[in-house]
C-alpha cells in the first residue's frame, strides 16, 4: 500500500510530504553533474530520492553495477533500522496514545514486518558481497528474491493502517513509505546488476590486478 492510499489529514500530510520533497529535489540540485549517481538512478522508480541517498557513494562505485546495488541495499537497512526503532518505541511507550483499535495492532504488526524485512535485507546485502561468476546467477535469484519480500513486508505494515490520525503516527508512517520507495530502487539496482551479468565481476578482477 502507497502513501496516498492512507487516510491522513490533507494539511498535515501535505506539511510533512513537501518536506520529504524538498530535501530530496535540493539534494538533487546539488548531485547535477554527478553522472555516476545520475546513472545508476535512471532505473529507479524514485529517481531524486535515490540520487539523495546514493549520492556520497558515487567516487567509489562510479560504473560498477554490483557497487551500486550494495550501496542500495545498504541504505535502505539503514532507514530501515531508524523505523524499526520508532516502530518499536511507539509499540512499547505509545501506541494506546496515538493509536487505537486497528491501528493499534497494525503498530505491533509492523514491528515484525519490519523485522522480517530488515532480515531479507541483511540476507541480500551478504550475498552482494560475495558474488561469484559461478554462482552469480542463483545467488542473484535469491537477492531478488529477498529485496522482494522486504518491501512485500514493508506494503503489508503500511496496509494494515485502518487511517492515520495523529501528527507522530502519521509522521512514522510518511517513514514507513519512505523505506517502502528506497526498497523499490533498490531492487531496482538489484535487476539491473542481474541484467549486467557476471562479466563485470572480471572486468574488476582484471582492474584491481592492473593496481597492483
Amino acid at each position: 500500500m502507497m502513501l496516498a492510499r492512507l487516510k491522513i489529514p490533507f494539511s498535515l500530510s501535505k506539511q510533512l510530504a513537501c518536506v520529504l520533497m524538498l530535501s530530496c529535489c535540493l539534494a538533487s540540485q546539488e548531485g547535477i553533474g554527478n553522472n555516476y549517481t545520475e546513472d545508476a538512478c535512471s532505473v529507479a522508480p524514485y529517481r531524486d530520492l535515490c540520487i539523495h541517498s546514493l549520492a556520497s557513494f558515487s567516487n567509489k562505485a562510479k560504473q560498477d553495477p554490483g557497487k551500486w546495488a550494495r550501496a542500495g541495499v545498504s541504505v535502505t537497512i539503514g532507514e530501515a533500522k531508524k523505523v524499526a526503532g520508532s516502530l518499536a518505541k511507539l509499540k512499547r511507550n505509545g501506541s494506546g496514545r496515538v493509536a487505537r483499535g486497528r491501528n493499534r495492532m497494525a503498530v505491533s504488526d509492523c514491528v515484525e514486518c519490519f523485522q522480517d524485512a530488515l532480515d531479507n535485507l541483511h540476507e541480500s546485502l551478504d550475498v552482494l558481497r560475495n558474488l561469484s561468476i559461478v554462482q552469480f546467477g542463483s545467488q542473484m535469484e535469491d537477492v531478488t528474491t529477498w529485496v522482494s519480500a522486504a518491501l512485500t513486508d514493508e506494503d503489508t505494515c503500511l496496509d494494515g493502517f485502518d487511517q492515520a490520525k495523529g501528527k507522530h503516527l502519521v509522521s512514522v508512517l510518511l517513514c514507513v513509505s519512505k523505506v517502502s520507495y528506497m526498497t523499490s530502487n533498490a531492487l531496482a539496482l538489484v535487476n539491473k546488476l542481474a541484467t549486467t551479468g557476471p562479466g563485470y565481476l572480471t572486468d574488476d578482477l582484471n582492474h584491481r590486478r592492473r593496481r597492483r
